[in-house]
Formats: C-alpha cells, structure tokens, sequence
C-alpha cells in the first residue's frame, strides 16, 4: 500500500501544528516567532527562552525554510499550495515567522529554535544532547540548490536556483522521499528516509550572533545524518548556560550534501541534555576534540575546515585522539588501526567550511578505559 501527498491524493499523515500531540510534563519550546533565530546562532549575552537542568527531556518544534526563502516567493502558503498541498496542510508557525521576521542579506536561510539554557552548563564542560525522538511534523519537504553553492555550480546546465517538492510515501510500513526525474514524463525515484537535524550546537563566544552556515567548535551546521534517534552529540560549551538550539531539520541526505540542501522539511524532536563537567573532560581527554557524537555502535570524530584535505586530517586526528582515550590505545597504534578498520565520509562540501566525520566501531574494541569520561561516552551507543 502507497500513500502519499501529492495533487488529487490523500495525504500521507496529517501536518503537526505546533502545540498538537504535547504532554503535560515536559518542557515543550514551539517555533513560534519570538522563539527562533532566522539564519543567525545566539552568541555571549543573548537571553534563553527557555531553561532545563542537566537530565531534562525537553520537547523541540523546528520549521523548514524551504518555502520561505526569496527565490521561492517569501510566501510559504502560496509555496505549498502551488504544489498540491491543502493550504489547513502548510504549518502556521511557518507562515507566522514568514510574515512577522526577516533575515539580513548576509545571514543563513536556517532557522533555529533558541537558545535553551542548560543549568550550571559552564565553558569547558561538554554537553551532551540525546536525540530520542524526531517526529516529521509535514509529509512533504524540498531538496534545492542555489546562490552557486552545490559541488557542480560552476557547472553549465547545474547554474542557478533551482529546487524539486518531495512528497513523501510510506511503503510496506516504511518512509520514502519521492520525486520526478524528468519533467514531463512519470519517471520517480524513491528514496528511504531517515529524519535528523543540520543543525544542533551552542551559543557562540562572540559578541555578535555569527551566520548559521559554516559549522565549527560550536557544533551548528555539522549535516551528520548518523544522528537519527538514539545518538548523542556531544559539543564543547563555549558560554555560560551553554545556550544551545536546533534547526535546519532533514528528512534524509547523502553525505556531502553536494547539490546543497538535504531534502529539507519540518521535524519535532524530544532531547534529552546532559552536562559532563571539565574536570571529567580534562581528565579523560588528552586535548579538545571538538564536536564528536556516539551513535549506533560508532564513535563520530569530526574535522572541520575550508579545506577538505585540511578537515580529513583534523578528523583522522581527533579520531587518533578519541581510540586512545576511550580505549587505552597506543596513538600510533589507534592510527593503524584506523586505516583498517575505520570509514571517514565527508559530511558535506557546500557550507563554507567542509566537514568530514569518522565512523569509529565500539565493538571492535574489547578493552574500555576506566575514565569517568570514557564511560559516559561509550553507555551512549545503543
């Protein structure tokens, strides 16, 4: 059995407004207009909207820009509709940040919900944020490319913005992504979906909030989709109060993202936060890793940098670091071991900087380090 949303068919599932399907007993924080940041990361100084204690599960709306940027009519009702969607099937929190804020010229087009301040969070510690649930809160998503940023834009005939409208079909009890392949004919492809979120990090010690494209120490735009539910990413916390926040919600990507988006559309997604104090860090870590995750079995070290060659040797580094610490490695050891064992993909290529994140196998490895930091990393790879 198929279904979908697409023109003259029923909807795959209904849209989740914001406030729909919400429990009493955990925080909830909507994307609602005065909670989200719109192509900028909170930086020193700015105000939470929210706040939990290390341990809290909180409940987190995020919205897609897709439908809202310029290059699509800035009108996401008119956007959605033009395509099929029933105009009770666009989501009103979308619709409001659309009509009530604006994003400089100089700024991402992500938009993310926060900052959430994480009580007695401090710099040097590291917070870790479980994902334990994403709920797609739309059957449908956008996958584009524009301002000359995919890997081919340089490219004649893969110039310019342009993008394709995703319905998404489930299948024998799964999830698929579906789009046409050439226009005019009824040639699809379908491909499994597997929601995470772009965007997750912290505030930025700066004294001004920095574009949210290019990802970096402060975790951001990282565009690693092994961190679907179960995977904890952790980021070292650059302000008091950590003031993190999430955005830029997938529905699925291939690593690299090479056109430039993922297939972009709306997720709901319950956290679970967490804070490792710096003594535990220090004493488990020979130097700071920068954002790294467990997930599914692995270990993810990541590298960043304007050059890829410049991001997979920070990442073979990192990794270097993480086999020594987790598992009383030998680093020339860890290394070797590396090359055999171990994959590094690249995350992505058109966001500023390049990201490459290593895939580092918990089982292969029989011996634990006894470290307190060591042990609150590994229980998290279920």
């Amino acid at each position: 059995m198929v279904t979908a949303i697409v023109q003259g068919s029923a909807p795959a599932f209904p849209v989740l407004q914001q406030g729909e399907g919400i429990g009493g007993e955990t925080l909830y924080v909507p994307a609602e207009p005065g909670k989200v940041l719109w192509g900028r990361l909170p930086c020193t100084g700015d105000v939470p909207i929210a706040t939990v204690a290390p341990g809290q599960q909180v409940v987190v709306d995020t919205v897609s820009h897709e439908g809202m940027l310029e290059d699509q009519g800035s009108d996401p009702l008119a956007y959605f509709r033009s395509h099929g969607v029933a105009a009770d099937q666009v989501l009103v929190d979308a619709i409001e940040i659309n009509a009530t804020r604006k994003r400089d010229a100089l700024a991402g087009p992500h938009i993310v919900t926060g900052p959430i301040a994480v009580a007695g969070a401090r710099p040097g510690d590291l917070l870790a944020i479980r994902i334990d649930d994403l709920v797609m809160r739309a059957p449908y998503g956008v996958v584009s490319t524009r301002h000359a940023r995919g890997v081919l834009a340089h490219r004649l005939g893969f110039d310019g913005n342009y993008g394709q409208f995703c319905a998404v079909e489930q299948r024998d009890g799964n999830w698929f992504g579906t789009m046409p392949i050439q226009a005019g004919k009824a040639l699809r492809a379908a491909f499994p979906l597997a929601p995470f979120l772009g965007i997750t990090g912290v505030a930025t010690d700066t004294d001004t909030r920095v574009s949210s494209v290019p990802p970096g120490l402060h975790g951001g735009n990282l565009d690693i989709r092994r961190l679907t539910p179960g995977a904890t990413l952790f980021l070292p916390v650059q302000v008091p109060e950590a003031l993190f926040y999430i955005g830029d919600p997938h529905f699925a990507q291939g690593n690299g993202e090479v056109a430039l988006t993922a297939l972009e559309a709306p997720l709901r997604a319950r956290l679970t936060v967490d804070v490792i104090p710096a003594a535990e860090v220090t004493a488990g870590l020979g130097r700071s890793v920068g954002p790294f995750a467990a997930a599914h079995g692995f270990v993810l070290p990541t590298g960043l940098d304007a050059d890829l060659n410049k991001a997979l040797e920070l990442c073979v580094r990192n990794a270097v670091e993480l086999v020594v610490s987790l598992f009383d490695a030998d680093p020339r050891q860890a290394y070797l071991y590396l090359s055999a064992a171990s994959d590094f993909n690249i995350s992505q290529a058109v966001d500023q900087v390049r990201g490459v994140h290593g895939e580092i196998r918990a089982a292969d490895f029989a011996h634990r380090a006894e470290t307190a930091l060591a042990r609150r990393i590994l229980e998290r790879l279920q």
